[in-house]
């Protein structure tokens, strides 16, 4: 006997979003056609994201890639009576600690290592389980993502942090503060991982 209580998805119904004015639209010609133009706004209509999974996969891969330099290198160097001191995000870390600053620490321990490592490790998980068609924790991974959605911005705090100190300590010779190599790894992790998010398409955990 049928599952009277199930309900259908908009693409079982016919339907179709356009992603650019959220205009509902029947789907265009024969059973199978997955695309048309919206007539509202003349944006190309999708089912789903094309190449979502796979455009994800490259993005999430170079992210990881990416945070080995991000956290091995320096990421900011203090000159100080022309003596350089570079010290890592872990270094950092450790000196708020050790001052007593354990908030700062806090902030910059969540915010720098890990939301970029949640972030990975959480979008990885939910292409697995659509690759490996995991029926459970449907709702637990639609969550997940969404709060990977929310949280991806704020990863940018530690780069704001050095790029305002680099603008107020800067005292020439006495002392100032340069922006090292691993920033820019940093930043090219958070962009890839918000980008990764961005292009996957969340519909397709519920396909299977």
């Amino acid at each position: 006997m049928a599952n009277t209580n199930r309900h259908i998805t908009a693409m079982e119904a016919g339907l179709a979003l356009c992603r650019d004015c959220g205009k509902l639209l029947p789907i265009n010609g024969q059973h199978g056609v997955k695309s048309g133009f919206c007539p509202r706004c003349g944006a190309r209509i999708h089912l789903r994201k094309p190449d979502s999974m796979v455009r994800t996969w490259a993005l999430i891969v170079t992210a990881a890639l990416l945070a080995f330099p991000a956290n091995l290198l320096p990421v900011m160097r203090v000159d100080y009576l022309g003596v350089p001191e570079e010290s890592t995000i872990m270094d950092g870390i450790i000196y708020f600690f050790q001052e007593g600053s354990y908030a700062i620490g806090i902030i910059i321990l969540t915010a720098s290592i890990l939301v970029p490592l949640f972030k990975i490790i959480g979008i990885s998980l939910i292409l697995l389980s659509i690759h490996f068609k995991w029926k459970t924790w449907l709702r637990h991974t639609a969550l997940m993502f969404r709060v990977i959605e929310f949280v991806g911005r704020w990863s940018m705090i530690d780069i704001f942090a050095i790029s305002l100190l680099q603008v107020l300590v800067n005292f020439g010779y006495l002392t100032s503060i340069e922006v090292a190599p691993a920033a820019t790894y940093f930043a090219a992790v958070v962009l890839t991982t918000m980008f990764a998010a961005i292009t996957f398409d969340p519909r397709l955990m519920w396909d299977k």
